[in-house]
């Protein structure tokens, strides 16, 4: 069975840090292109920054200079390093997984469930 689960959301100050985990279990992680989305209340779920299997990184243009994707293939884990927050940033964070290889036939696609950011004063 397969898990990402998520872990290191909170509530922060304007200008603060935080750093999500993904800890991934029941995929190899390293032929799966890792990407962190957000979704804020009444809007559509983004995508905010990216990781392939072979450690090439992407970012959308707001987080470009203040997020930081990055991964741990050993640990099975992705991490959000995310610096200057603002209020712009409050948002549910999820975790994806999408496999870069066809595993047992099909591509794989995988979501976490959630963590909680929330930024303000």
């Amino acid at each position: 069975q397969v898990q990402l689960v998520e872990s290191g959301g909170g509530l922060v100050q304007p200008g603060g840090s935080l750093r999500l985990s993904c800890a991934a279990s029941g995929i190899i992680l390293n032929i799966y292109t890792m990407s962190w989305y957000r979704q804020a209340p009444g809007n559509q779920r983004e995508w905010v920054a990216g990781i392939s299997g072979g450690g090439v990184t992407a970012y959308t243009d707001s987080a470009k200079g203040r997020f930081t994707i990055s991964r741990d293939n050993a640990q099975n884990t992705v991490y959000l390093q995310m610096n200057d927050l603002a209020s712009e940033d409050t948002a549910v964070y999820y975790c994806n997984a999408k496999s870069d290889v066809a595993v047992q036939g099909a591509y794989r696609h995988y979501w976490g469930q959630g963590t909680q950011v929330t930024v303000s004063s």
